[in-house]
């Protein structure tokens, strides 16, 4: 079982790196990996285990937060319209995005960083990745508003990127252009 021991922390070298593509069909290790990755999740978001094993809750979690170079990424949350997303993949790609942006009124957390980080963060408000699932099956995900924006944040990882590489430097609750608030 993953703990809050396995993830990385702000400054970790994988933090930066940009992850490798996982060979398809993964390895009987990366979907194990996987499964305990949206078990971490899952557990995070339940009371009394997040209490036991003093877990921070998350709603998504990326390799290379635990240290490792692989595309891979695990979602597991509920909407504001209470629709559930939870999902294992393998080399996730945003294939499409909106011009209009989006962002969280009360900003980003990340699970690799224990501080509060204030400051609106600018995401595309629709995209559309495709993936590989944690069965092997082929995906095309459709995604708006806040669940656009947690598969941005756990793609920017596999990327090297931090949610606030986005937050603008000057004026951290600068209005994004072009943009709608997400509460």
């Amino acid at each position: 079982m993953l703990t809050m021991n396995d993830i990385v922390r702000e400054g970790h070298p994988s933090l930066r790196e940009v992850a490798n593509e996982v060979p398809l069909p993964p390895s009987e290790e990366e979907v194990s990996l996987l499964k305990e990755m949206l078990e971490f999740l899952q557990n995070s978001q339940d009371e009394k285990i997040c209490a036991r094993y003093n877990l921070r809750p998350g709603v998504g979690l990326a390799a290379p937060q635990l240290g490792i170079n692989k595309r891979m990424m695990a979602v597991h949350f509920e909407d504001g319209n209470g629709d559930q997303y939870s999902y294992g993949l393998f080399n996730p790609k945003i294939v499409s995005h909106s011009v209009e942006k989006a962002y969280l009124t009360v900003g980003e957390g990340c699970l690799s960083v224990d501080r509060n980080v204030e400051g609106f963060v600018p995401r595309y408000a629709r995209i559309t990745v495709t993936a590989t699932d944690i069965n092997g099956n082929q995906v095309k995900l459709r995604l708006k508003d806040y669940a656009a924006i947690v598969f941005q944040h756990e793609i920017d990882h596999l990327n090297g990127i931090m949610f606030y590489d986005h937050i603008d430097k000057e004026n951290p609750f600068a209005i994004p252009e072009n943009s709608k608030a997400i509460d």
